[in-house]
């Protein structure tokens, strides 16, 4: 497995990491046995990075993982959890919530610390000044007090991300659904800023919430019916040429250097075995390049979250 500076934190993390929504049950029942074998073997590959959250499941990602993780595995793996999103309409971005959520993610993980502690999708904050301000002050203590390693903020608008950066010292950001097939805009729009501030930036969401998968996106999802119909006739086009369009999606991102891992969801091993053969082989660049002009018309194409503008 391929290993990348993450920022100026000195981490060196796996060019592909595990994310925890699928294991907080947020795609469907898993079992514990299920998530154990998934996790355990993907360490066993190299991974050495899990994304979690108090919003998955509600707590539920970072319990199974806290069981899952016992007996000496969580010493071989480095976890990054988010706090801030309580359910999907409910946030606390305060500094008593925001440690409060802390303290109850360590209790579920089974762990004194965290590598990675970020705010949660902070374009859903009433305030803004508050998240620069307040928020970030109770991560930059949280870190003092060694209950977190490095501290950052997560966001799907890439100019708010722009700004946390430039304002919080923040030491990782997480990006989702902005370097794909489809769209490549994290690398003009926010790669630049976090460069040059030293921020470690993770990729999150390579497929798009399942835009760019052979069964397509789920009814909830936030793109318009263009961008649905664009990556539909992409997929087709990929598959009439023997082309897995999600597996060229993964080589997409995991070809690029700059960014030091790309979170996949896998709460099932057949998914992460896939996800590792991928990373493996020798990315398709006619495949690639087939997928990214099919989708021309909608490039960099995006959808509206929370209530930042700009």
């Amino acid at each position: 497995m391929e290993m990348r500076l993450l920022g100026k934190t000195g981490l060196s993390v796996s060019a592909m990491s595990m994310g925890g929504a699928a294991i907080g049950q947020q795609y469907g029942p898993v079992s514990v046995a299920d998530v154990a074998a998934t996790i355990h073997a993907g360490i066993d590959a190299g991974i050495n990075l899990i994304d979690t959250s108090a919003f998955y499941g509600e707590g539920k990602s970072e319990e199974i993982l806290g069981e899952v993780l016992a007996g000496g595995w969580r010493d071989k793996v480095m976890i990054g959890t988010k706090a801030g999103r309580i359910t999907h309409d409910r946030f606390d971005f305060s500094a008593a919530g925001m440690r409060s959520s802390l303290e109850a993610s360590l209790r579920r993980l089974r762990t004194d610390h965290v590598e990675v502690l970020l705010a949660h999708d902070i374009e859903y904050a009433d305030d803004y000044e508050r998240i620069f301000t307040e928020t970030a002050e109770v991560l930059h203590k949280l870190k003092a007090e060694g209950k977190c390693r490095f501290v950052g903020m997560s966001a799907y608008p890439l100019g708010i991300l722009a700004r946390a950066i430039e304002r919080c010292q923040l030491d990782v950001v997480i990006s989702y659904c902005h370097f794909s097939l489809q769209n490549t805009r994290l690398m003009t729009e926010l790669m630049p800023v976090a460069e040059r501030h030293g921020v470690g930036v993770l990729n999150a969401s390579p497929l798009s919430m399942g835009l760019l998968t052979e069964q397509g996106p789920p009814e909830w999802h936030p793109a318009n019916g263009e961008i649905r119909h664009a990556c539909q006739t992409a997929a087709a086009k990929c598959r009439s040429r023997g082309w897995d369009i999600a597996a060229l999606g993964m080589q997409f991102c995991f070809a690029e250097s700059r960014i030091p891992s790309t979170i996949t969801g896998t709460a099932k091993r057949s998914e992460l075995e896939a996800n590792l053969r991928t990373l493996a082989e020798p990315a398709n660049w006619d495949g690639i390049f087939t997928a990214t002009d099919a989708l021309a018309l909608v490039r960099d194409q995006t959808w509206t979250s929370g209530h930042w503008v700009g």
